[in-house]
């Protein structure tokens, strides 16, 4: 069996992974799914990597392979772990992925994010003056109970430390690696993913249904992804 490490996005904690955690383990897999300490200003990206090394190293030994799976924001911490700590491949979803040496505050100009989201804007008429609707952006297809449990939960404060860092690798780490973007992502829209993949680390994405946050919406499919992804490549380490 294998162990999954689940990182979370910006402004999150583990209780996005929720869902999915409970399937991996009943395929018999070993999940770990830290919080990351978002809300403390004093903490920066090698403290997000510091908290899953240690979350990962620490107190037991974790069965291989080791997948790290980074969501969003996570995309920037995910590669970190793998740099420090033996891991076997690397999966991106819907993800902000880095290039070396970039600050995180500047990833949203550097690749384009405005000019991908009024694109998908003008595809879907919504009005270019509309304000961020998080319903809209990240929860256009998580079922009305999981979107009133996270309201009730609401929002972890996101800290603007790591956004003010750069990421502090001169390169992706060499680790196996795969994309994997939600067609339907109103926040990250799909056409802008592909590019960035392709542009940043020469590779084609797997492509999945669903919104930003799969992982709420669809993890039973995203379940299937992450286990196909995991047989492929271990198939193709041999």
């Amino acid at each position: 069996m294998s162990t999954y490490v689940l990182i979370h996005g910006a402004a999150s904690d583990s209780w996005y992974w929720h869902r999915v955690a409970p399937m991996l383990e009943a395929r018999g897999h070993t999940v770990v799914a830290p919080d990351l300490p978002s809300d403390d200003d004093s903490v920066g990206l090698a403290g997000y990597a510091d908290t899953v090394v240690r979350a990962v190293c620490d107190p037991h030994h974790r069965p291989k392979p080791v997948i790290v799976v980074g969501q969003s924001m996570g995309a920037f911490t995910a590669p970190l772990v793998a740099n420090r700590i033996p891991v076997d491949l690397i999966v991106m979803l819907n993800a902000m992925i880095p290039a070396p040496r970039e600050r995180l505050g500047s990833w949203w100009e550097r690749t384009g994010f405005e000019n991908a989201r009024a694109a998908l804007w003008k595809r879907e008429s919504r009005p270019t003056n509309a304000d961020f609707d998080v319903l809209w952006d990240f929860f256009n297809d998580v079922p009305k109970d999981v979107v009133e449990a996270a309201i009730e939960r609401g929002e972890r404060r996101q800290s603007s430390k790591p956004f003010e860092e750069r990421w502090p690798l001169d390169a992706w780490p060499p680790v196996r690696t795969r994309v994997l973007l939600a067609r339907d992502d109103h926040f990250f829209p799909a056409d802008f993913q592909r590019r960035l993949a392709r542009e940043r680390l020469g590779i084609v994405p797997d492509e999945m249904s669903g919104g930003h946050l799969v992982a709420l919406s669809r993890p039973e499919e995203l379940v299937e992804r992450l286990e196909g992804m995991r047989a492929e490549e271990l198939e193709a380490a041999a």
